[in-house]
């Protein structure tokens, strides 16, 4: 349950303690719209669950940032990363983060983990990607990115499953699906950003399939090689979303109507890249404020759009 996709869409802004500096300088308080991977900050969103997502976000948003934002070499950012793991390390050991500027974000942090009895893995999990982007630009084939996603996206819905006492070993399954696919939505809907990042994420093994060579994605030409090879990526983020769309149906109440959204949003998206013909590297599709009513139809007839 995480999304590049629908996070902006759901966004609200945290209280000023959300966040703190990181050691690149990112801001001190980041809205949530501003951290693309982040999955749930709506107003269907619990009142009492508001403080510990917002907790699991400012760490997120700030290792973010180090791995992607601004001007650092490798070495720094991968070098803040590292304060970040000695950050959990230190709440895995019950002590405070030894770092003066990492210190109250930790310190909240670890309320939350303690209070809602959370897993450190996915933390970890979660620097373990955004370490690999720094340092990987391309990946082989689906398995080698399917398991990039299964840090860099998985990790958070399975965070906010627990937050709900909802993280059983079915409904985990059912949230990994979800949370690659949008994963891998946000991959073909950027795929104009990454290329200027010098980032494929397109697996080698498909690009060479549809005859589609790496100088044809960072130029950004567009032909019937290409498009078939975006259309091959739509179709299978679109089968895995459908596959984890059930469990939007098993959970009741809030966090049930937000994933529908959610996994709704995604397919719209995937809908918005085959309405450009593939061509997203000038038309990036979005979610405007004319899809909000499709949405909302879906949602109340979610069996037959999913």
């Amino acid at each position: 349950m995480t999304a590049k996709v629908p996070g902006r869409a759901f966004a609200y802004t945290p209280d000023a303690a959300a966040g703190q500096a990181s050691p690149l300088n990112a801001p001190a308080c980041m809205p949530v719209d501003h951290y693309e991977n982040f999955p749930v900050a709506s107003l269907l969103l619990p009142a009492h669950l508001r403080e510990p997502v917002e907790a699991i976000y400012a760490f997120a948003r700030g290792a973010d940032d180090i791995a992607d934002e601004g001007t650092a070499g490798s070495a720094e950012r991968l070098a803040g990363l590292a304060a970040y793991r000695a950050g959990l390390d230190a709440i895995a050991a019950g002590q405070p983060c030894a770092d003066p500027a990492l210190a109250p974000m930790f310190a909240r942090l670890a309320r939350a983990i303690d209070r809602h009895r959370l897993p450190l893995q996915p933390f970890h999990d979660l620097l373990d990607a955004f370490a690999q982007d720094v340092v990987k630009t391309r990946y082989a084939d689906f398995a080698e990115l399917a398991d990039y996603c299964r840090r860099s996206a998985n990790p958070v819905g399975r965070l906010l499953l627990h937050l709900y006492d909802a993280a059983d070993e079915h409904r985990l399954a059912l949230s990994d699906r979800i949370c690659t696919s949008l994963q891998l939505i946000n991959f073909w809907q950027d795929v104009g950003i990454d290329r200027a990042k010098g980032r494929i994420y397109l697996p080698a093994e498909d690009m060479a399939r549809f005859g589609v060579s790496a100088g044809q994605v960072l130029a950004g030409t567009v032909d019937a090689a290409w498009r078939a090879l975006i259309d091959f990526e739509v179709q299978r983020a679109r089968a895995m979303m459908c596959a984890g769309a059930p469990l939007a149906l098993q959970l009741r109440g809030r966090i049930g109507w937000e994933l529908r959204l959610m996994v709704l949003g995604g397919l719209r998206i995937l809908e918005g890249i085959e309405r450009a013909g593939g061509d997203v590297f000038r038309r990036r599709p979005t979610l405007g404020r004319g899809d909000w009513p499709v949405l909302a139809w879906r949602a109340l007839n979610y069996r037959r759009h999913t």
